[in-house]
């Protein structure tokens, strides 16, 4: 059988313990219909009880798995050279004490914040004296400038945030997504190259 297979790894991909992982699930594929589904289903490795919660898993071992079954194809990798295979463990129950300890921590915490702040700005200050130079007045509880503010306030982390509850305002990622985003990226350079040795050794058993 002569004929190119074109392979795509992923750069992660979800798999649950002791599952096996298919071609498919760590790489896109583009070849002949007559060999592409069983190439889908081709297993590449299976996850073992002493594997962690990460395997990498190396393009050239998938090569070598694609030409060892099918030894007259030629295989083009395009793209990432590794995909991160994250094994998902049986997932918790959900704790309604510890939810409810998490959100006050935040809630509490972030107000605490943004009142150290505004005392370190010296907030009250200035906008009495912003109430005393637009009314001539003045008044120890400027309500006029402290109500719109704090609803402004409001109104601008969630604008920031670019999220109201579950719904997105709109398509633009906000610079909290791009900073997790960074910091996933960061993560997955630092597993692949401290990881990659000791999964490739379980990898080289296939």
């Amino acid at each position: 059988m002569d004929q190119t297979i074109y392979i795509r790894m992923r750069n992660r991909s979800q798999v649950r313990k002791e599952d096996k992982v298919y071609l498919k699930d760590i790489a896109l594929i583009i070849a002949d219909d007559e060999v592409l589904e069983k190439l889908k289903t081709l297993e590449i490795y299976q996850v073992k009880n002493e594997d962690r919660n990460i395997v990498i898993i190396d393009g050239m071992k998938v090569i070598k798995r694609i030409t060892n079954v099918y030894p007259g194809c030629e295989v083009q990798m395009i793209g990432p050279s590794q995909t991160i295979v994250e094994v998902i463990f049986k997932k918790k129950k959900f704790s309604l004490p510890a939810f409810l300890l998490i959100w006050f921590l935040l809630f509490f915490g972030a107000a605490l914040t943004i009142m150290n702040f505004h005392e370190d700005v010296s907030m009250q200050i200035v906008q009495q004296k912003l109430y005393t130079m637009v009314t001539g007045k003045k008044e120890i509880k400027p309500l006029l400038f402290q109500i719109p503010y704090s609803i402004g306030l409001g109104l601008g982390m969630i604008l920031f945030f670019n999220h109201f509850f579950r719904k997105r305002i709109n398509e633009e990622p906000s610079p909290l997504e791009v900073e997790m985003f960074n910091y996933q990226q960061d993560i997955d350079q630092y597993v692949i190259m401290h990881e990659n040795k000791e999964s490739m050794k379980h990898i080289d058993d296939y």
